[in-house]
């Protein structure tokens, strides 16, 4: 659980629960940082209201992989629409920016205290989690909005005026990067206690997550050279999950808060790829995720099927999906295909995500081959919240091009920051 107070926002104003320990006995003392750290991977990856299920809905929506059930459901519906329908109001968008602006203020807690540890795996537990959230979200909302507040700001700077400010998506990233370089540098000096691990869990094997992470956002950025040297020290056969249980405080999000009724939203057929994205019938990833893959009635599997069912953090088939990109973006293009290849013949994942297919056999050029990076990413993080990034960053079909993939470029501010912070940026024309 999340002890004592609530961030709320980017301006941050707290909450306090009378009936929990206060602020302060929480940041000084191990017990209560090792409780936030907890707490936070809660914020993020548990409930309707949490960061996960807003961001695989809204995205899901946004980039046409999902569509309306129920068309009562106006929230949705206009995720769905996209375009001038999605107003500053919407609740996903708004649960995705607030959700995320939590985890950043909790993770600052965390970077700011982790010092009360005199232990120093202890301590290196507590500033490391802290810089990998504080990474992710800072990188999430730069996925989806076009500035992102990247600075916390408390109770009291709120009550004297001091609102957050602004910085491009593009610095955003690179202040995730910087977060995730120091978190590196950190592990590097002492490991990670084993009495951290025993309060906060191993689900996430953290020097091998930094590493995604990194490889993702420089990806996002278009440094392709860092990148491929982030992605090659991932090791592949480590997992780090997002992991559920039954019962009602810990289930996954998708599945209990949209899938488990078929009345909410589900997935599209052949993934919503069409012409000459369309898979390849014979691809194993069809069943994995998609079922049957009927015209209609698709239900969706994955990582999306039950309540316990683990959600990756990061897949292997991203990883080896960014060398490719990244190796085709530096026109190194028989390197692209090796690695392209290894995610098309791949049998044996982690997780269960087996294209199966024969090598590719299309054109020894740049742009065919980013295509088919840009298809395999399609279909191998199905339902990952990272479709949007990648249409835009292809330069796929958008909201005002014929046959658009996608229906918004960036989102609209939220009406709760909007109405709380006069740095707001103007919301993007669609």
């Amino acid at each position: 659980m999340l002890p004592l107070f609530v961030l709320f926002g980017s301006c941050e104003r707290e909450y306090i629960n009378p009936n929990a320990a206060t602020k302060e006995e929480v940041l000084s003392s191990v017990d209560g940082l090792l409780g936030l750290v907890v707490g936070i991977k809660r914020e993020y990856s548990v409930s309707a209201l949490g960061s996960l299920y807003n961001i695989v809905s809204a995205n899901g929506l946004t980039t046409k992989e999902l569509f309306v059930i129920n068309t009562g459901n106006g929230e949705l519906a206009a995720l769905e629409a996209g375009r001038q329908t999605l107003g500053n109001a919407n609740t996903f968008v708004n649960n995705v920016w607030t959700s995320l602006n939590l985890v950043k203020s909790y993770s600052q807690l965390l970077i700011s205290n982790a010092n009360v540890s005199t232990d120093p795996g202890t301590f290196t537990g507590i500033l490391v989690y802290g810089h990998f959230f504080k990474a992710l979200s800072i990188g999430t909302m730069a996925q989806f909005w076009e500035q992102v507040p990247t600075e916390t700001i408390d109770g009291a700077d709120f009550l004297n005026g001091r609102n957050a400010t602004f910085k491009p998506r593009t610095e955003a990233l690179q202040e995730a990067i910087k977060l995730l370089e120091d978190a590196a540098d950190a592990l590097a000096k002492s490991p990670i206690s084993a009495a951290f691990t025993a309060k906060v869990g191993t689900d996430i094997n953290m020097p091998n997550a930094i590493q995604a992470l990194l490889a993702r956002y420089y990806n996002m950025l278009g440094n392709s050279q860092k990148a491929l040297e982030a992605a090659n020290r991932v090791d592949l056969s480590s997992r780090s999950v997002w992991r559920y249980e039954t019962g009602n405080s810990n289930q996954n999000p998708i599945f209990r808060v949209s899938l488990v009724t078929n009345n909410v939203y589900n997935g599209v057929n052949n993934f919503g790829l069409t012409g000459d994205l369309t898979p390849d019938p014979a691809d194993g990833r069809i069943a994995f995720f998609l079922g049957a893959n009927p015209p209609t009635g698709v239900r969706v599997q994955g990582f999306f099927k039950s309540d316990t069912d683990i959600i990756p953090i990061y897949q292997p088939g991203e990883v080896i999906l960014i060398k490719a990109e990244a190796h085709a973006r530096l026109n190194q293009l028989t390197e692209a295909v090796n690695q392209l290849n290894l995610v098309l013949t791949k049998t044996n994942d982690i997780y269960g995500v087996n294209a199966g297919l024969p090598s590719y056999s299309g054109p020894q050029t740049q742009g065919a081959i980013l295509q088919e990076i840009y298809r395999n990413r399609c279909i191998e993080l199905y339902m990952s919240g990272l479709k949007l990034e990648d249409s835009r960053r292809f330069g796929r079909p958008g909201p005002n091009d014929p046959n658009s993939e996608r229906n918004r470029n960036f989102y609209p501010y939220p009406v709760r920051e909007r109405d709380n912070n006069p740095n707001t940026p103007q919301d993007p024309a669609i």
